[in-house]
């Protein structure tokens, strides 16, 4: 079993994002991200490496008057210099636009692959999964010509089939 200042070093890295992101101070990622981060956020929001990442998420989120990420629920597991860890995610946006409401939310789960650095913790894989939304999602289409389609996704769905049971146990065992 891994120690429990391995374990709290790994949470704070893992909310240290919601910081990031929420503060829009982008240079955090370089101390949540690894360089050559592999980042899925369902659809088409699919980002490699971490200049690419500030960059996107940069021009994403400048509009928000504010954003909230909430992150719960840490199951943290270590192998010598690899881990995983399952968290699940509360986000709010807030956004001005014509109509509808000017706030979108959303739940779900951070799926992540971690490595440890000489610096620290860092996020190598990232998959997040919405598994609730509410409010308008025009307020995320903060680009012209996106159009946001949440997608929705289960925990349970995953578990029901022998693949998505190996790879929830494989996040869990840190394997």
């Amino acid at each position: 079993m891994a120690e429990a200042t391995e374990i709290s070093a790994i949470v704070n890295c893992l909310n240290l994002y919601a910081i990031a992101v929420d503060s829009q101070c982008w240079d955090l990622f370089d101390q949540v991200f690894t360089e050559d981060i592999t980042a899925d956020f369902g659809g088409q929001a699919v980002w490699k490496g971490r200049t690419d990442l500030k960059a996107a998420f940069a021009m994403i989120h400048e509009s928000f008057a504010s954003t909230q990420h909430v992150t719960t629920n840490h199951h943290v597991s270590v192998s010598g210099n690899d881990a995983s860890s399952i968290s699940y995610v509360h986000g709010r946006f807030i956004r001005t636009v014509p109509q509808g409401g000017s706030m979108f939310e959303s739940t779900g789960w951070y799926e992540d692959r971690l490595v440890r650095h000489p610096e620290g913790w860092r996020i190598a894989r990232r998959s997040c999964r919405m598994q609730w939304w509410g409010g308008n999602p025009a307020v995320l289409e903060t680009a012209p010509g996106v159009k946001v389609d949440p997608v929705l996704d289960s925990m349970k769905d995953h578990a029901a089939s022998p693949a998505g049971i190996a790879h929830i146990a494989s996040l869990l065992n840190g394997a």
